[in-house]
């Protein structure tokens, strides 16, 4: 039996069509809550407050805060999720995350020191990983294969709609962030607790796990990497996720310090007309990809061509260093980026080597999600340092991203 037909025996007979129809909204709300806080505090908030408390110093301050609050999340996600497997259950984790991560959030919001900020955001990011690596286990436990397109291009939904709410948010609360924060923190507690209420665990069947040494579990947790699919798309992710965030991360200084903005118009303020346009192709290439790659069975030629798509798009801000370039760029590359993580979520679980260990392997891929934010900003700072500009970090994110899309052709199980 293979990877796929054991995942496809494993997902939940019982989750009727009208259950998955409710299933799907609430996987669309928890990802989109996650996504809020991310885009919004990342985006937004904390560059504000870094910048407010050491200006000089504000991009490699942020560099480094972000850089090491990534650990964090790349630490605590696939742990989490290795733990939720064993307990058998994701509310408990999706709850006492969204909880802790409020109160992270209300911390980072009434401090003003860098060391301070730079503590409280890696509470947050080690409280919010806690939650992702819960709710991203939820399409592989509950969906069978012929749904995980769809399924999948709902979490790929929750980019553009949490994000673009995030940001608004963020936006309409920048001189005020104490509220923001706590705004922010709000969404992710009351869709946790939704979800909590209206999708009841499934306990797994059958007897509890043995008990396996701790030098064997270490190389059980990491044991997915040595299947040649899923290691190429943990390579692919990672390739593309990095030179996304090498970029989008810093984005507010981009907008401050290197794009000529109309007059009247500040950085906060560009944020907020920048995120719905990338949002709202992120929504559309998601849907599209997600439908299309269920209906034709094809998910590599989506992952490919969307991620060579978002690569292309960083070239435009380097050719047209100005607001109507930024504006194009945010639409392409929004719709490179919002097919890419549709498509090749579906991809993964596709990949994935066993289905008992869902939750533990999609950790793991989430460490391509969070791993390249722990390089990207480093990287980042010290190329805006170094070459005093932040064209370099355009052409960078762009290769990046192409040698993701190259990535996907290596790839068999999976067409």
């Amino acid at each position: 039996m293979t990877a796929d037909e054991v995942i496809q025996t494993d997902a939940s007979p019982e989750a009727s069509a009208p259950r998955q129809r409710g299933l799907l909204l609430l996987i669309l709300l928890t990802n989109s809550a996650m996504l809020a806080v991310y885009m919004g505090v990342g985006s937004v908030l904390l560059p504000l407050q870094v910048a407010a408390i050491d200006p000089a110093n504000k991009v490699a301050v942020l560099g480094v805060i972000g850089g090491v609050s990534a650990i964090f999340a790349t630490a605590f996600n696939p742990i989490a999720g290795a733990l939720s497997d064993r307990t058998g259950r994701r509310n408990p984790w999706i709850l006492g995350g969204a909880l802790a991560s409020l109160v992270g959030l209300a911390f980072l919001g009434s401090v003003d020191t860098v060391l301070l900020v730079g503590i409280g955001w890696c509470l947050v990011q080690a409280t919010m990983n806690v939650y992702q690596a819960a709710v991203t286990a939820i399409v592989p436990d509950r969906f069978p294969v012929a749904r995980r397109g769809a399924a999948s291009a709902m979490v790929g939904l929750a980019l553009p709609v949490g994000g673009t709410a995030g940001v608004m948010i963020a936006s309409q609360t920048a001189d005020r962030l104490t509220t923001g924060y706590l705004v922010l923190g709000a969404v992710a507690a009351a869709a946790a607790l939704l979800l909590s209420c209206f999708c009841r665990d499934v306990p797994r069947q059958g007897p509890p796990a043995p008990s396996v040494p701790k030098r064997e579990r270490i190389a059980a947790f990491l044991s997915a990497l040595s299947h040649h699919d899923f290691r190429w798309a943990f390579i692919g992710r990672a390739l593309l996720v990095l030179g996304y965030f090498s970029v989008v991360g810093y984005q507010l200084y981009i907008l401050d310090d290197h794009i000529v903005l109309p007059e009247g118009l500040t950085p906060p303020e560009a944020i907020a007309l920048l995120t719905p346009v990338a949002m709202a192709a992120m929504a559309v290439s998601t849907v599209v990809g997600g439908v299309l790659s269920d209906r034709w069975d094809r998910r590599k030629i989506f992952v490919g061509v969307s991620a060579a798509l978002a690569g292309f798009a960083m070239a435009i801000p380097v050719i047209s260093p100005t607001w109507t370039g930024m504006l194009v760029f945010s639409a392409l590359n929004g719709l490179g980026f919002g097919c890419f993580m549709a498509v090749d979520t579906a991809v993964v679980t596709l990949v994935l080597p066993r289905a008992e260990d869902a939750a533990r392997d999609m950790g793991v891929l989430n460490v391509a999600n969070a791993g390249p934010q722990i390089i990207a900003p480093f990287v980042a700072s010290a190329i805006v340092t170094a070459f005093g500009g932040y064209t370099p970090l355009f052409v960078i994110g762009g290769v990046l991203s192409l040698l993701g899309a190259l990535s996907v052709i290596l790839i068999r199980g999976v067409r």
